[in-house]
């Protein structure tokens, strides 16, 4: 990878677990990272069942398997350019909200645009 360390996927109460995402979905978000032109702060990789309680994530959360991060956004301008480089990159589900973009590849759940 290169613009992504795996201690940046981190469930933060469990260090080194930044190894459980899986390498396609790195791949893409590198590749994203590449069309953006811009860093992506990592707010959220994968989560342990206990972080994800804490943080009030859905049971079947894409984070526990490694398939999602969540990438702070501060801008709307900032918001654009993520987007369309998740979306030039090949992500089909994206969460957005005020304050950071959600992106999984989680093949058990269709495509989708949410908001928060």
């Amino acid at each position: 990878m290169n613009y992504f360390e795996l201690k940046e996927f981190d469930s933060p109460d469990l260090p080194n677990s930044g190894i459980n995402m899986d390498k396609s979905f790195l791949q893409m978000l590198n590749s994203a990272r590449e069309i953006a032109g811009i860093p992506f702060k990592i707010t959220s990789g994968y989560r342990s069942v206990n972080h994800n309680k804490k943080v009030g994530g859905v049971q079947n959360s894409s984070h526990l398997i490694g398939v999602a991060a969540d990438i702070s956004v501060v801008s709307g301008n900032e918001r654009y350019i993520i987007l369309n480089a998740l979306i030039k990159a090949g992500f089909k589900r994206l969460g957005i909200a005020k304050t950071f973009i959600h992106c999984d590849t989680d093949e058990t759940k269709n495509s989708s645009v949410w908001t928060y």
